[in-house]
C-alpha cells in the first residue's frame, strides 16, 4: 500500500466532527491505534466488493470515489480531499460498494476498523454521524454552530409536553357552568362539542356574551362557542404550534388526535416552557397599535434571527417562523393604512422566498394585489405608493425590478390577471417565464385570501398542460452551471461560489416547475416536494435529498448573512458568496454534497422538460 509514519508523528484533529463526537477514552484510543500511510497516484485503495482493514482520513492528496459499473464520463461520485474520510460505510455493510482510487499522491491517517466499529458501538453519536443521511447531517451541522445548544430541550419539544387536559362543558351548559369551571381549573378556555364538532369558549367570549349580547348566567353557552379552531395534532413539535398561532393571530391552539380533541395549548404556557425572547417579538407585532410601534418590533427581527441561529433551531422551523412573523407585519402595515371595507375587497399576496415561506433576513418587496371584480377605488393608487413606503420604513426595500403593488402592473381584477397570464404565456421569452414563475409562489397575508387560489386557478389553466411552455418554464434550471469541477469536487472562483446560482434557485426552480405541471398548490418547497412525493411524481430519497440540500444552502447563506446584518442589502447579497475556504471539512462535505444532489436533479430535470433540445 505504501510506506507508514511512526504512531507519535500522527496528529489528528478532534475539534473537528467526527472526532469532536468522541469522549476523551475514545479519543486517547484513536490516538494510541491510528496510523499515517502514503499512497501513490493510480492506487486502488478499495475496489467494489472488498472488506477493508480501515477507514481513511486523507491529510493530503485527492481520493476519487468511482461507480466501476457506470460509463466512465459519469462515474465519479465523490472526490475526498484535505480532513475528508471514507470507508466507513464499507466498515458498517461488510464490503465497499464503490472504487476508491488515489488521484493525485495521498498521506492518509488508518484508523483499524476494528477500533472504529468498537467506538461506534460504545459512542451512539459518532456511530449516528456516518449512518446519517444529506438531510441528517445538515441537522447536526446546526447543532453544532458555536454557541448553539442541542435541540433536546427546544426544537425536539412536543406537543404533549405542553399541552392542558381540556375542560369539557356539556353541549347545554350554561354561562354560569363555564364562568364556574373556568375559575374551577384557573384556565382561559374550555371546550365544548356539539353536532359532531368541537368548539372553544373563552373568557371573553363570555364577557361578550354577558355585556355586549345581555345574556344571562343562565342563558346557554353553546350560542358563544367558536368550532372554526386552529388544530395541531398530538404528535406535531411544540414549535409547529407557535408558528401556527402566530400564522392565525390566535394564542391558542386544539390538540387532536384521530379526530378527538385531547387538549388545549396556550401561548403563555409555551412562552413559559422555551422563556424564549424570540417570541415576544410575535407579540409586539399583534399589539402594535400605531405604525411607530410596528417599526419598532419589526427592527427586532435581526436579533431574533441571531437568536434561532444561536439556539440551534432547525432550520425549516427558522424559516416558518420568519416567514409568519415578516407576513404578520406586511399584513399589520396593510391595515393600518387601507381602509377596512376597501381592504376585504381585495387580496394582498407576497411573492419569492416570502411567498414560499423561505426568508429569513428581509428580502426585497415582492408585492401584488388582487381587487374584486368592478371595484371603484379612486384612491388606491396614493394608498399603494404609500404602502410601498411604509414597507421601507419598516425595513424591506424596494423591489429593483417593480414587482409592487405601487406598480400597476401588479394590481388588478382577475379579469387584469388573466390577460396578463395570456400575455406572458403568449411571448414565452425569458422575462414572461420570470414572471409566471413570480406569480407562482404567490401567497395571501392579507384581505380576500381564496382570490389568490382563483388566480393559481388562472395560472394552472393557461399553463399545467402546455409542454412548449413548460420546457421555456423549466429551462432557467440549466442558466448557472453547478459549481463543480470535472472531477467532483468544489469548483471556485477566488474561493467563493455563488451558492443562489449554483445551488438554490436550480433547486427550488425545479421543483416550482413540476409543480405547475402537476398543479400543486403550496408554494413552500418543501411541502411541494411533499405533495409531489405523495402523487408520485417525485421519489420519497429524491424528496429527502433535496431537501437536506436546501437546508445545507440556507444554513451556509444566512451564516454568512449575519456578519452584515447592520447593512441588509449588503448581508443578502453577501449570503450568496460562500466563502470555502472558511469552511469546515464537515461543511465543504456536506456542500459538495449538497452541489451534486442539485446537480443530479437538473439532469432529471432536462430529461424530464425535454431541455436538451
Amino acid at each position: 500500500m505504501g510506506f507508514r509514519e511512526d504512531r507519535a508523528k500522527v496528529d489528528l484533529n478532534f475539534e473537528q466532527l467526527p472526532f469532536s463526537l468522541l469522549g476523551k477514552q475514545g479519543r486517547d484510543r484513536l490516538r494510541q491505534a491510528v496510523e499515517m500511510t502514503f499512497l501513490s497516484a493510480g492506487t486502488v485503495i478499495l475496489d467494489a466488493g472488498d472488506a477493508t482493514d480501515y477507514v481513511y482520513v486523507v491529510h493530503k492528496g485527492v481520493v476519487v470515489e468511482m461507480d466501476p459499473r457506470a460509463p466512465e464520463a459519469s462515474a465519479r461520485i465523490a472526490v475526498y480531499t484535505d480532513d475528508d474520510l471514507f470507508g466507513a460505510i464499507t466498515v458498517f455493510n461488510g464490503t465497499s460498494r464503490y472504487r476508491f482510487k488515489v488521484e493525485e499522491e495521498a498521506l492518509c491517517y488508518l484508523i483499524p476498523a476494528e477500533l472504529f466499529q468498537a467506538l461506534c458501538n460504545e459512542e451512539p453519536a459518532f456511530a449516528d454521524y456516518f449512518q446519517a443521511r444529506l438531510a441528517a447531517k445538515s441537522q447536526l451541522l446546526a447543532e453544532r454552530r458555536e454557541g448553539g445548544v442541542t435541540l433536546a430541550g427546544f426544537m425536539l419539544a412536543r406537543v404533549s409536553e405542553c399541552m392542558r387536559e381540556p375542560v369539557l362543558l356539556p353541549a347545554d351548559g350554561t354561562i354560569g357552568d363555564a364562568a364556574t369551571e373556568l375559575t374551577r381549573h384557573g384556565v382561559d378556555s374550555l371546550l365544548l362539542e356539539a353536532g359532531g364538532q368541537v368548539g372553544v369558549i373563552t373568557k371573553t367570549d363570555l364577557l361578550r356574551g354577558l355585556v355586549e349580547e345581555g345574556l344571562t348566567p343562565r342563558s346557554p353557552a353553546l350560542g358563544l362557542a367558536s368550532f372554526a379552531l386552529v388544530t395541531v395534532d398530538l404528535d406535531e413539535f411544540l414549535f409547529a404550534a407557535l408558528v401556527r398561532m402566530t400564522r392565525h393571530q390566535v394564542t391558542r391552539v386544539v390538540v387532536m388526535a384521530e379526530g378527538r380533541a385531547l387538549g388545549v395549548v396556550e401561548l403563555p404556557d409555551v412562552l413559559s416552557f422555551f422563556s424564549s425572547r424570540s417570541y415576544v417579538v410575535g407579540l409586539e407585532v399583534e399589539r402594535a397599535e400605531d405604525m411607530d410601534a410596528l417599526v419598532l418590533a419589526s427592527a427586532r427581527l435581526p436579533e431574533l434571527v441571531q437568536a434561532l441561529m444561536a439556539q440551534g433551531v432547525r432550520m425549516r422551523f427558522a424559516m416558518e417562523l420568519m416567514a409568519a412573523l415578516n407576513g404578520r407585519i406586511i399584513a399589520r402595515a396593510f391595515e393600518f393604512l387601507m381602509p377596512r371595507t376597501r381592504a376585504m375587497q381585495c387580496c394582498l399576496m407576497v411573492f419569492g422566498s416570502e411567498g414560499r415561506g423561505e426568508q429569513i433576513l428581509k428580502t426585497d418587496q415582492d408585492n401584488g394585489l388582487i381587487l374584486e371584480e368592478d371595484l371603484n377605488w379612486p384612491e388606491l393608487r396614493d394608498l399603494s405608493r404609500a404602502f410601498t413606503d411604509t414597507l421601507v420604513r419598516l425595513g424591506y426595500p424596494r423591489c429593483p425590478g417593480g414587482i409592487m403593488a405601487s406598480n400597476p402592473e401588479w394590481v388588478g381584477t382577475l379579469t387584469d390577471w388573466r390577460r396578463r397570464i395570456r400575455r406572458w404565456v403568449g411571448q414565452g421569452d425569458d422575462a414572461a417565464m420570470m414572471r409566471l414563475a413570480i406569480l407562482a409562489d404567490a401567497h395571501p397575508v392579507a384581505g380576500q385570501v381564496p382570490l389568490v387560489e382563483r388566480l393559481r386557478d388562472l395560472l394552472f389553466e393557461h399553463c399545467s398542460h402546455d409542454e412548449i411552455l413548460l420546457s421555456q418554464f423549466a429551462r432557467p434550471v440549466l442558466h448557472f452551471a453547478t459549481p463543480l469541477t470535472l472531477f467532483g469536487t468544489l469548483k471556485t472562483r477566488d474561493q467563493t461560489l455563488d451558492i443562489k446560482k449554483g445551488g438554490v434557485f436550480p433547486l427550488v426552480h425545479g421543483v416550482r416547475a413540476l409543480s405547475l405541471r402537476y398543479r400543486i398548490r403550496e408554494t413552500n418547497t418543501l411541502s411541494r416536494m411533499a405533495r409531489l412525493v405523495d402523487a408520485g411524481h417525485l421519489e420519497a430519497e429524491v424528496a429527502d435529498d433535496l431537501g437536506g440540500a436546501l437546508a445545507v444552502f440556507s444554513e451556509l447563506r444566512l451564516r454568512q448573512q449575519i456578519k452584515y446584518l447592520s447593512a441588509p442589502g449588503a448581508a443578502l447579497q453577501a449570503g450568496n458568496q460562500v466563502s470555502v475556504a472558511g469552511l469546515s471539512s464537515l461543511e465543504r462535505d456536506m456542500l459538495r454534497d449538497a452541489l451534486h444532489v442539485v446537480n443530479d436533479f437538473k439532469k432529471s430535470l432536462s430529461r424530464r422538460f425535454h431541455l436538451e433540445y
